[in-house]
Formats: structure tokens, sequence, C-alpha cells
């Protein structure tokens, strides 16, 4: 076998290898994400005051609103991305509320916006995880072991025919 030969053979190998693992990587940045969104949801729906008087210093428009938006969106939205459900409509919606997070936090904002000078605060900032997260999972969908894929598998199974005789 030639060298060119073994080179494709190994690369369609590492390719098999890396799909197989898609839906294990996906699972798990899901049910670990999912479950982070929701605590911190969670935490903004019991702590509403403390939310509405910190996005008040932030000059967030309507913070009583926006507390109970944002707490909701993340503790039910963790959820649904934690089963896979809705996955990328959630996920999509996450993403936009984690860029907001990076844009109205001033510190947050200052990495987001020098990303391309010096990564490393942007990749250590408190949103981020969450945002990575929301993306993968709008760009790749939820993955094999979701409830969008059995969905997906139900609907696509054939319809029976019903025949009265």
């Amino acid at each position: 076998m030639n060298a060119k030969a073994l080179a494709v053979q190994a690369n369609t190998l590492l390719e098999r290898c890396g799909v197989m693992l898609q839906p294990v990587i996906l699972l798990i940045f899901r049910v670990h994400w999912g479950w982070a969104f929701y605590v911190t949801g969670k935490g903004k729906l019991l702590s509403h005051s403390d939310i509405v008087e910190f996005f008040t210093n932030l000059g967030i428009p309507f913070p009583g609103f926006n507390a109970w938006f944002v707490g909701g969106l993340e503790c039910f939205g963790g959820l649904l991305l934690l089963i896979g459900l809705c996955s990328r409509p959630i996920a999509f919606v996450l993403a936009i509320n984690m860029l907001v997070a990076y844009l109205s936090v001033p510190y947050d904002r200052a990495k987001l916006l020098t990303i391309f000078q010096d990564a490393d605060p942007f990749l250590n900032a408190d949103p981020f995880f969450f945002l990575l997260t929301a993306v993968l999972v709008f760009a790749f969908g939820p993955g094999l072991f979701s409830l969008d894929a059995l969905v997906a598998k139900t609907l696509r199974r054939p319809k029976k025919e019903l025949h009265f005789n």
C-alpha cells in the first residue's frame, strides 16, 4: 500500500471516529450546560429583586420585565436544552441572550470587543461556555441522544394505511 492510500485510509478512520463522537460530545455539552442554564435561571427567578437592581445599575431597559424574561429563558430554556427538545430555536435565543450578557456588563463588553487582540479574557468570561454551548447546539443540532431526534425518527416512520373491507 502506498503512502497516499494509507493517508486516505487514516483520514477516513479519523472521520468515522469523529462522527461517532459527535452525539456523545453534544450530549455532554447539552446536559452539563443545560443544567447550568437551569440553575442560573432559577437563581435569577428566586432572587428577582437583586437581578432587577443589577439590571437597573447596568442601564438595561425595563429591568423588572427583563429579569423575569432572562431568568425564565435560562431556567426553562436550559431544561429544554438538557433534554434536547426544540433545541435549535432555544439555542438561538440563548446565544442571543449570552451575547447581550457580554454586551451589557462593561468589563465583559471589553472582553468581547477585544477578542481578536487578546482572546483569553473573552474565553475566561462567565458567559463563554454558555454561549459556546448554545452556538454548538444551534449549528450542529442536539445530536442523536435527544428528544428532537426521537421526534424526528417518529415523524419519519411510514404511516400504516387503514384498509376497510
